[in-house]
């Protein structure tokens, strides 16, 4: 069983304790619920905008605790403030030290898309999403069957969601594509050797149709690396990492962005 496995076995157990705790007509009254999506595609688009969707995570499984101290208020709104396109946000407890409080926490500090980054293997979590103020969901293509991965997505389109589909290869790539997705991200980081590689990335961009947004995720460290994504075709970049082993994740992410102007030739007019 790989981590992934143990993952979703755990979060099955999960949504069944949570379905019972509290229902769906309970999630339903949030504040947020009726709240109108910002969207992801469009942020992160923008060509006046850096197009990085900065993640704010404490640990994962392949690193352990990354930054346990950071708080979601002063690095989320830091983020945004160095000019990051949408934020993402780890609700994942167990495995990632997240909670469905940090999301709604960002959420009342900022206006922009806001991604829910966890294991989604059941509507409640979509409905879950909605009531706690994310805009967009991720769905893994590794996680779930193909038709089952559409069916999810089609339920968050419903709910006004948008939606993420995250592949690690070609044969997740083709299997899982289908119409009811936004954007489609490829994570550089294997799930069975934790192995990072930007091969993955550039092996893959041209696979995606263009219809699509596209993320290239996981093991970005420099700015320049951005650069050269962004000419082999991809729209955004999720970075987490990077910036949360910093004591002041904020701080780096404002070093790395203005890094990325300086380099990028599509911000040379707002330098001059």
């Amino acid at each position: 069983m790989n981590i992934l496995d143990k993952i979703i076995a755990h979060k099955k157990e999960e949504v069944t304790e949570r379905k019972g705790l509290v229902p769906t007509k309970m999630l339903e009254r949030s504040i947020f619920f009726e709240s109108k999506v910002v969207s992801m595609k469009k942020y992160v688009t923008d060509p006046e905008k850096t197009g990085i969707i900065a993640e704010f995570k404490r640990k994962s499984p392949s690193k352990g605790a990354i930054n346990s101290a950071a708080k979601v208020e002063k690095t989320s709104i830091g983020y945004m403030q160095a000019g990051a396109s949408a934020l993402s946000v780890l609700t994942d407890k167990e495995f990632f030290g997240g909670s469905n409080e940090d999301l709604t926490t960002a959420r009342r500090f900022n206006f922009c898309p806001i991604l829910r980054k966890d294991f989604i293997i059941d509507e409640y979590q979509i409905v879950e999403a909605k009531s706690i103020g994310a805009d967009c969901i991720l769905l893994i293509a590794a996680a779930l069957e193909p038709k089952r991965l559409e069916e999810l997505a089609a339920f968050a389109h419903k709910l006004g969601l948008e939606v993420l589909m995250e592949v690690h290869d070609q044969e997740e790539l083709d299997r899982s594509l289908n119409d009811q997705l936004d954007l489609v991200g490829v994570n550089n980081r294997s799930l069975k050797t934790f192995e990072v590689s930007l091969d993955t990335s550039y092996g893959l961009v041209g696979k995606i149709p263009d219809k699509f947004v596209k993320i290239s995720e996981s093991g970005i460290s420099d700015p320049q690396t951005l650069v050269d994504l962004k000419k082999g075709g991809f729209d955004g970049f999720l970075i987490g990492e990077n910036f949360m082993k910093s004591i002041r994740p904020h701080q780096a992410a404002y070093n790395f962005m203005n890094k990325y102007r300086e380099l990028s030739p599509d911000f040379k007019t707002e330098t001059v």
